[in-house]
């Protein structure tokens, strides 16, 4: 047997390839968008990839399932579990075998089960794999969303995502019954899991990719023996705010991803052109570090940063529904095509065109130069608000607000700022800031998009407002909807 584990930083998502080396069949769980690294990766060891599978209706990212298939002239084979809802729009289209729980399905001499473990997703599916001419009985267990290492999978996205009001209680209650059933597996099994951490697919997942059944009954909190009322109250306490844009990819995967058919060109656009789409209000990425952009850069422009965040904070603040022009500075090295492919993989596809750094220098000819984002260290932000000369605001999510935050500080999330920028008086000067001074940045640009011009980033953030001993408060992020146009420390 072949195993291979591809792992997507950004996404901080995992794939896998098992394939059997007798007959040169391969199987991949969870593919991406990235399509191609699949068929290299197997072609590289004999392989063909025979069949693509998934675990379920993912949230997160674009899946690759649909295009591999196509690609590769490979069986489809998808949940057919969780009701009318949850089933794929475009099996038949495809040509997909459906499963169900109590289901199996060979690749070569490899056999794979497949078990129902609904609570995440109601479609959900794990998939246990056994080596047949090994003759040891099952080796592992591919989880995806349900299982993870030191955590699992959150009940709570198809309401907090999607929209569907009174889910979450039902899915936690159906996860709780689910682990019940996967405790029930042999210890040895190796767990597989779909997400590392860095997603937001649930609250406390481990850094190590894999991890045994035997062990996460010891050290997941969530396969603890425990009441199920406790375990519902738990599972649901503290769960990260989900990306705006996973409800658009619950969509995009039910009803049939939009096939590539390779890589993405994007047409290469004149220096000129910045100043002729920042006057239409076009949406304009400059991708340079936030360090950069505070130091100069155009007006209406959003700063989100070539990154390990990237995806996550693109998919939260850009419009699926528009053009997306991007700022590059290759001479600094970065690359165009990487942030192509990552918004491609959550389904951010129009792309229509790019611009260099030098497309800055001739704004800041037109323009008599560029703007910048003004840095208040902490005490000097404890100055202004003392004197109620400023309001700030926190930017990082209500655990993180909740464990606490600055005297009087009102708590949006950098994900919902744009849509909340109408309660931040334009006429007061704002302080924005976040834990370290990543997420502020990109809160700057957001809300200068938005017309408020009078922004200043706390530099470092909670983090050196805690250092240097300023007071702090503690309490719940629902307390602070409050009209932001008090003056704070008055």
């Amino acid at each position: 047997m072949f195993f291979q584990r591809f792992y997507d930083t950004g996404l901080a998502q995992a794939s896998y390839i098992i394939g059997c080396q007798r007959t040169g069949d391969a199987v991949v769980v969870d593919p991406n968008r990235d399509v191609e690294q699949y068929i290299a990766g197997a072609a590289k060891e004999g392989l063909r990839v025979s069949h693509v599978t998934e675990t379920h209706i993912h949230a997160d990212f674009v899946s690759g399932a649909r295009e591999l298939a196509s690609r590769a002239g490979a069986q489809l084979l998808l949940s057919d579990e969780g009701g009318s809802d949850w089933r794929y729009g475009y099996a038949a289209d495809a040509g997909a075998r459906l499963l169900h729980d109590g289901d199996h399905f060979m690749v070569g001499n490899i056999r794979v089960d497949v078990m129902h473990t609904p609570g995440h997703t109601p479609e959900h599916l794990s998939f246990v794999v056994t080596d047949t001419p090994a003759g040891a009985g099952p080796w592992g267990v591919l989880t995806g969303d349900f299982v993870f290492v030191g955590d699992v999978g959150r009940p709570d996205l198809l309401e907090m995502a999607a929209g569907m009001t009174g889910t979450m209680e039902a899915g936690a209650r159906t996860l709780f019954r689910s682990l019940q059933r996967f405790r029930a597996l042999p210890d040895h099994l190796q767990i597989w899991p779909g997400h590392g951490a860095g997603s937001a697919c649930g609250k406390a997942l481990g850094a190590i990719p894999s991890s045994t059944v035997g062990y996460e009954k010891i050290g997941n909190w969530g396969l603890a023996a425990m009441d199920e009322n406790e375990f519902v109250r738990m599972v649901l306490a503290g769960q990260p705010e989900p990306p705006r844009y996973f409800a658009e990819m619950k969509r995009i995967n039910r009803d049939g991803p939009r096939v590539l058919g390779g890589p993405v060109r994007v047409p290469r656009l004149p220096n000129r052109a910045l100043e002729e789409l920042l006057g239409r209000g076009e949406v304009v990425v400059d991708t340079r570090p936030a360090a950069a952009c505070a130091a100069g850069h155009a007006p209406g422009t959003v700063n989100i940063p070539l990154g390990a965040s990237f995806t996550t904070w693109a998919g939260w603040l850009l419009p699926y529904d528009r053009d997306i022009h991007l700022l590059v500075d290759e001479a600094h090295g970065q690359r165009v095509e990487e942030a192509v492919r990552d918004l491609a993989m959550i389904g951010l596809d129009r792309v229509a065109g790019v611009l260099g750094a030098p497309a800055l220098d001739v704004w800041a000819a037109a323009r008599r130069g560029l703007a910048e984002v003004a840095q208040v260290t902490a005490g000097e932000a404890f100055g202004l608000l003392a004197r109620g000369e400023a309001t700030v605001i926190d930017v990082r999510g209500a655990a993180e607000f909740d464990a606490g935050h600055l005297p009087d500080a009102v708590n949006i999330p950098l994900g919902y700022l744009a849509a909340r920028i109408g309660e931040i008086p334009a006429e007061r000067p704002v302080i924005v800031q976040c834990q370290a001074g990543a997420r502020s940045a990109i809160a700057a640009s957001v809300l200068e998009a938005g017309g408020r011009t009078r922004v200043s980033n706390l530099t470092g953030g909670y983090v050196a407002w805690s250092a240097d001993g300023l007071p702090t408060e503690r309490g719940s992020a629902a307390d602070t909807r409050q009209a932001v146009g008090v003056p704070v420390g008055g």
